[in-house]
């Protein structure tokens, strides 16, 4: 198999036929209002108060001594869950939902995605968000992090990072390398995720419509470099995130993600049985392959996410896209501010796992 194609974001080209998006799929009815009566069958809801019923659990005398108000609140729960399942069902089957022109399923993404991202985010990886105010409530950002962990877990976790702890819930449209796009169930899912290609038309499409942007222009040298390198930025291409910015003048959101880099200690990579597959990198951890699937299992680090300062780009006039000196400039900018923030987490962290 030969060699994944990896189109570079700082390319200004049309991706041509390299990965054809979804046709634009919209239901007949309004998915908004029915989940407004319905309900969102992800989260669990709040509890009506109790009506009639004395603080103590004693019974009511309005009530009979089997009808207890705290019992009918947990029916009535139960009741609206089980009927906001069964509407989501039926819009899925019916075909009564939208999906967006590069293939994000907001309705699915919101309601069994997410849940499903949920208990890895808050049990397992226990991630501490800092810096969540720096995103803006509305309108188009970039956020720009390091990547690492083997396996592209971080991009996940920043994901339900925005969407859980923004005070407007935003979502993140992360720009994903092609190999993303050719692997089978990954690609159907990572569209419903939101993200799409990492190209320069992707990128300044979305900005254009007001999304929130995530990249990590590390990109494989980050995701694959060995454990001795960990916590050290890789090269950060030539600037085409910052280019795609000043296009659109949306602000650039540095983000620093500590805890990545443990999960999957890559201590030797297998790289002919790499190309032969088709991979950048196979990589060799303490568990893995030697343990079969349960080394595929990620070791359970404690996670930091920090969303840094705005850097701004909107003062810049038209032509500043095309000025490589300052492309540059933002761009060293950019990867020091990360650097130093990573830095600034590991002195701060007393424990990997704890």
């Amino acid at each position: 198999m030969a060699d994944a194609k990896v189109i570079p974001f700082d390319d200004d080209r049309s991706r041509g036929s390299a990965v054809q998006r979804p046709a634009r799929r919209r239901g007949a009815g309004s998915r908004r209002g029915a989940l407004g009566e319905a309900g969102e069958m992800g989260e669990v809801q709040p509890l009506p108060g109790r009506s009639g019923g004395q603080e103590d659990g004693s019974v009511s005398r309005a009530e009979g001594p089997l009808e207890r108000s705290g019992d009918g609140g947990r029916d009535a729960g139960l009741e609206r869950r089980v009927a906001a399942g069964l509407a989501f069902l039926r819009r899925r089957l019916t075909g009564d939902y939208d999906v967006d022109d590069f293939g994000y399923d907001e309705e699915l993404t919101d309601q069994v995605l997410m849940s499903m991202l949920r208990p890895v985010y808050e049990k397992y990886f226990r991630v501490e968000v800092k810096g969540i105010e720096n995103i803006p409530a509305k309108g188009g950002a970039l956020i720009v992090a390091n990547h690492s962990g083997t396996l592209p877990l971080d991009g996940l976790m920043m994901q339900v990072a925005v969407h859980d702890r923004h005070p407007a819930g935003r979502h993140l449209r992360l720009l994903a390398a092609d190999l993303v796009f050719v692997l089978p169930v990954v690609n159907e899912l990572a569209r419903k995720l939101g993200h799409t290609l990492a190209c320069a038309e992707d990128a300044e499409r979305l900005l254009a419509q007001g999304e929130l942007v995530g990249v990590m222009p590390e990109g494989f040298k980050g995701i694959g470099k060995p454990f001795s390198e960990r916590y050290k930025l890789q090269r950060f291409g030539r600037g085409g995130f910052v280019s795609t910015a000043l296009r659109q003048g949306a602000p650039i959101i540095p983000c620093s993600i500590v805890g990545a880099e443990e999960i999957y200690p890559m201590i030797g990579n297998a790289k002919t049985l790499a190309r032969l597959l088709g991979f950048p990198y196979f990589p060799l951890t303490p568990t893995f392959p030697w343990l079969g699937p349960l080394g595929a299992i990620p070791l359970p680090t404690k996670w930091t996410i920090q969303f840094g300062e705005p850097i701004p780009t909107d003062g810049y006039p038209p032509e500043a896209a095309e000025d490589p000196m300052l492309m540059f400039n933002l761009t060293d900018q950019v990867r020091e501010q990360i650097q130093h923030t990573l830095y600034k987490l590991l002195v701060q962290r007393r424990s990997v796992f704890f």
